[in-house]
């Protein structure tokens, strides 16, 4: 029989399920149709927050839903089904780790304001909401800002139910017998649920205190310090310390870095290599890193055990020095601080090493080391004030670049792309500079030698030979993006600039643009499954060797903060300190985790834990690859001749990541004395394989790209997006009736009861009224990253195309092609999707292949011939041909 405890968790969750569904629709889905500013870079970000908000949103109202099935179940056959097949309480664990992302990106939108911002950019829209949203609130007035009532509309629910649950489990725990086999579970959820609720609020107090503290910085101390999971833990205004011997004018606890204020300088140090060491006053305290040695005391010493030191002075995850963690070596001569500061571990086979080295003149090295060299994968930074500064991340051997690499030169804003040799650039190369010019060639000692190509920021193509610092000389041919073609001899001199001689052809047809604007460079120079093995190959050698855990925190790496500017990089390699023993228990339950999710539905939710835990393997394989992805793509890299290689290098890594789970599965096998079933060994045909990949781990992985990557695609179909976005705006001028009537619809098919109809019952004022509902609907094909949902989502379009149709006629109809394709158009136009040319040819290149020649390929077809049509030069105009004339609309 059930009990009625069980009855109100059953009422508690269709109540939550109902509310988060009408926070989707109320906030979160207007907000990201607002925060669509992809060219901006905090827009990018907030957007970001809230594509992540609204993702654990959806998690967290699944699990609802299953909760409740459970719940359901159990009330309807009480006596077949115990009290231990409720989702609650037998999957506490994964209920709990789905509650606690969703507030971490609930707070993580708080820190940066991304509700604020986004509500900015329609703030009409939002007052109008403002009475739907206080509905799903109790207890706020009337009055308020509408960021502060989105906040609240998605917190209070939250807290609420976090908190009927604690309360509803401890009713429960009551009612079950000392020995009924449930009864652990039952006080087992209710404690977890109990820690989630301090946790809660520590989360929601620590996120607004972070937020109020970017407001009292600078500009350039908030671009160095303000990141979405940094939290605020003390701040030296509040409870005030002085600092010696450097006196800093601010000192800020983070849950990661330790921070001092000293005029316009800002001096980190991270947490994990900070040790403390109470004073035994109770009013001082010193604290020890790799690069300095301070003395904190409170202002008001009050006597031992001082609450304002001790909430200064605890230790959140420091480590003493010692082996296996740093050494500090004192300057050698007057003057230098500290000249050599080193972190080494051996790594498998005791052959290479992770390092961090870090030198008096401010160089950092992170990565590989073998025999005391820099060997294998590495990121080398030399300091601001060098001659010629620049950053290199790729591969070494023996202490030089070798291999595949790139390199930034900051002082003349270009980027190298290709092989090394000695270091020198030498074999197959792309340079492209922040001007937007970009060369392709063979290098030789540093030089491009044979023959080269360059694309000007107009589109216009070299082809031919230059000079050592990239000037043209000597044969080549110049094709302009009208066609015209000089062809000839190329030179410069002192005073004379470029100048040439040869002929000038005219008689050429315009090109296709596509044929040199959308040149793709780089592609075959150097094969894609070659570029990153440095990255790749310590991780397979982990994995070949059993997975050692005594060696798993060598492959992780460490991190150490140096120079300023090191401090502003957000390529944290990180991890844990923890003792062998601990390293060696946690890949064993990993490993064991793993081969208790082996079914489809499963195994996805295993690789995003994994893939999102950077203490994991997986996660840790994808972080470098994501810091590789970025030294390449972002920045100066932002090229739309680059496109290519980095659509290739993003399945590449997806293929990579899937190689090293099986290579993880197997060794779980094979310490339970088993192997793969014959299913299982299917999967290891290359045409499954793939299969795999691209319909499981290519969108697990792609949202770590997709920044990067969705601007290429943004540069490469600037221009057509462009054509896309006037016909667009010409066609938003006009009322429904007269824009169904320009593209041809047929007038059975006009939701006309949708609209209010002037006197002669033919026309209307109204806009954005008909088909509102696939029109809504296709907005949504924003608010993912994942290529199947995206797809997904124009399936739903197509659905609620059809379903206004059916209504209109009352009954069931199947559009034809021929009906489809306008109406399809109407809704597009009403949508008004940004950059939709970028995002149609992104689904194209990363959809699942499986979708080939079915549903998905069919309706992506029509949407690209709907977006085609739309660029159209009559689309564009604001006075369409035809029989009517845009002066009778008012």
């Amino acid at each position: 029989m059930c009990s009625p405890e069980e009855a109100a968790l059953l009422r508690l969750e269709e109540v939550f399920s109902a509310t988060l569904a009408r926070v989707n629709s109320l906030v979160l889905q207007p907000l990201l149709s607002a925060a669509q500013e992809p060219s901006e870079p905090q827009s990018r970000e907030c957007l970001r927050l809230l594509q992540q908000l609204h993702g654990s949103s959806q998690q967290l109202w699944e699990v609802t839903e299953e909760s409740l099935h459970s719940l359901r179940e159990r009330l309807r056959h009480p006596g077949s089904t115990g009290l231990e097949s409720l989702l609650l309480l037998r999957g506490a664990d994964h209920v709990l780790q789905v509650y606690i992302e969703y507030i971490e990106s609930y707070t993580s939108c708080i820190v940066l304001q991304a509700f604020q911002k986004a509500a900015k950019r329609r703030s009409e829209f939002w007052r109008g909401q403002l009475k739907a949203l206080r509905q799903l609130l109790s207890g706020v007035g009337s009055k308020g800002s509408v960021g502060t009532a989105l906040i609240q509309a998605l917190r209070q629910p939250l807290t609420h139910h976090v908190q009927q649950y604690v309360l509803l489990l401890l009713s429960l725990a009551d009612t079950v017998p000392e020995h009924h086999p449930a009864r652990e579970l039952v006080v087992n959820a209710a404690t977890l649920f109990g820690n989630l609720q301090s946790f809660l609020r520590q989360a929601l107090d620590q996120a607004v205190a972070t937020q109020a503290l970017w407001p009292t910085l600078s500009r350039r101390q908030r671009d160095v310090l303000c990141t979405p999971a940094r939290r605020l833990l003390q701040d030296s205004q509040d409870v005030p310390v002085t600092v010696t011997p450097l006196r800093a004018e601010r000192v800020l606890l983070f849950d990661d870095a330790l921070v001092l204020l000293q005029g316009h300088n800002v001096h980190t140090f991270d947490l994990k290599l900070v040790w403390v060491d109470p004073g035994q006053d109770g009013c001082t305290f010193h604290l020890l890193t790799p690069e300095e040695e301070f003395s904190f005391r409170a202002k008001d010493p009050q006597g031992h055990g001082n609450p304002e030191v001790a909430g200064w002075a605890e230790s959140r995850g420091g480590f003493p020095p010692g082996p296996g963690a740093w050494l500090w070596h004192p300057p050698a001569a007057p003057g230098l601080r500290g000249q050599v500061r080193l972190l080494q571990v051996p790594l498998v086979g005791g052959q290479n090493e992770w390092l961090w080295h870090l030198y008096g003149t401010e160089e950092v090295y992170k990565g590989y080391f073998q025999e005391g060299l820099r060997h294998g994968f590495g990121v080398f930074e030399s300091p601001p004030q060098a001659a010629q500064p620049f950053r290199y991340t790729g591969h070494w051997e023996k202490g030089q670049r070798s291999g595949y690499g790139i390199q930034d030169d900051s002082d003349r804003g270009e980027r190298y792309i290709g092989m090394w040799q000695a270091d020198q650039r030498h074999g197959p190369g792309v340079v492209v500079t922040q001007a937007g010019v970009c060369y392709q060639g063979t290098f030789h000692a540093d030089k491009m030698v044979g023959p080269g190509i360059l694309l000007s920021e107009d589109d216009s193509l070299y082809e031919g030979t230059f000079t050592k610092d990239l000037t043209l000389r000597g044969k080549g041919k110049v094709t302009f993006p009208n066609g015209f073609t000089l062809e000839g001899s190329f030179g410069s001199g002192a005073g004379r600039g470029l100048h040439t001689h040869g002929v000038l052809d005219t008689s050429a047809l315009p090109p296709d643009l596509s044929s040199i604007c959308k040149r793709q460079l780089g592609l075959g120079a150097f094969p894609v499954e070659n570029r990153w093995q440095g990255v790749y190959g310590p991780f397979r050698d982990f994995v070949s060797a059993g997975c050692p855990g005594d060696l798993q925190e060598a492959l992780l790496g460490f991190h150490v903060q140096s120079s300023r500017e090191l401090r502003k990089s957000q390529d944290y390699l990180c991890c844990e300190r923890t003792q062998p023993e601990d390293s060696v228990g946690r890949i064993k339950d990993s490993l064991e985790e793993l081969l208790q999710h082996r079914e489809p539905k499963a195994l996805q939710q295993y690789l995003r834990k994994a893939l999102s835990n950077s203490l994991h393997p997986l996660g840790k394989l994808l972080q470098r690859l994501m810091l590789t992805f970025q030294a390449t793509y972002a920045g100066v890299g932002a090229n739309k001749h680059l496109q290519g290689l980095a659509q290739e290098e993003v399945k590449q890594h997806a293929q990579e990541l899937w190689a090293t789970y099986r290579g993880l599965l197997r060794v779980a096998l094979q310490h339970k004395g088993q192997a793969l079933d014959e299913e299982e060994e299917e999967e290891e045909d290359a045409e499954t394989r793939d299969l795999r990949v691209c319909g499981l781990v290519l969108p697990l992985v792609l949202p770590s790209f997709y920044s990067e990557l969705f601007t290429l695609y943004l540069l490469l179909h600037e221009r057509e997006d462009s054509l896309y976005s006037q016909g667009i705006t010409s066609l938003s001028l006009f009322p429904d009736t007269k824009l169904l009537e320009f593209l041809e619809v047929q007038k059975h098919l006009w939701p006309l009861k949708d609209l209010t109809l002037t006197t002669n019952q033919r026309y209307s004022l109204v806009r954005d009224k008909c088909f509102l509902s696939a029109t809504e609907c296709l907005q949504k094909i924003m608010t993912t990253v994942d290529p199947r949902e995206k797809l997904e989502v124009l399936e739903r379009t197509y659905g609620e195309i059809e379903a206004t149709v059916s209504r209109v006629l009352g009954r069931e109809h199947k559009l034809p092609m021929d009906d489809l394709l306008p109406l399809l158009i109407y809704v597009v136009s009403r949508a008004r999707i940004q950059h939709l040319g970028a995002e149609i040819h992104l689904i194209r290149d990363m959809m699942d292949p499986i979708h080939t020649g079915g549903l998905y390929d069919f309706l992506l077809t029509a949407l690209e011939a709907c977006y085609e049509h739309i660029q159209k030069e009559d689309m564009r105009l604001h006075r369409f041909p035809g029989h009517w004339d845009s002066r009778e609309l008012w």
